[in-house]
C-alpha cells in the first residue's frame, strides 16, 4: 500500500483516481500530477515503482497545499472570518448556512436535527 501526504492510498485503482484520496487533491489536480511524473492514465498503484512513488510524492509537495496543512490553512480562514464578526463569520458561529441559501425549511445539514414546538400542530 502506497503512503503519499500521510495518506495511505488503495492500491488497486488507477493512480488519477487514487490520488483523489489525499485531501486538497482533485480531479484535475490527480491528472495534473500524473502528467507532472510522465505516468499513464491507466496504470495502477500497486504498479508503480518506489522511484515512481517518490516523483509523485515530491511533485506534490512542491505544488499543493494538502491534508494536515490545507485544513489548518482552512480553519485559520474560518476563525479569522469569526473574528473580525463579518456577516459569513457570524454565520459560521450560529452554525447556519454562509453562502446565502434559505433557512426557513431545510438546511438541517447546518442547523442539525429539527427541533420539535410544543403546540405547533394544528
Amino acid at each position: 500500500m502506497a503512503r503519499i501526504a500521510g495518506v495511505n492510498i488503495p492500491t488497486d485503482k488507477r493512480v488519477e483516481i487514487a490520488l483523489r484520496y489525499i485531501h486538497g487533491i482533485g480531479p484535475k489536480a490527480a491528472r495534473d500530477i500524473c502528467a507532472a511524473v510522465d505516468i499513464p492514465r491507466e496504470r495502477r498503484v500497486n504498479q508503480l515503482s518506489d522511484a515512481d512513488v517518490i516523483r509523485i510524492r515530491e511533485a506534490i509537495d512542491a505544488d499543493f497545499t494538502v491534508e494536515g496543512d490545507l485544513r489548518r490553512q482552512v480553519a485559520v480562514n474560518v476563525k479569522r472570518l469569526m473574528d473580525l464578526g463579518c456577516y459569513r463569520g457570524l454565520r459560521h458561529r450560529r452554525g447556519l448556512p454562509v453562502r446565502g441559501q434559505r433557512t426557513h425549511t431545510n438546511a438541517r445539514t447546518r442547523k442539525g436535527p429539527a427541533k420539535a414546538i410544543a403546540g405547533k400542530k394544528k
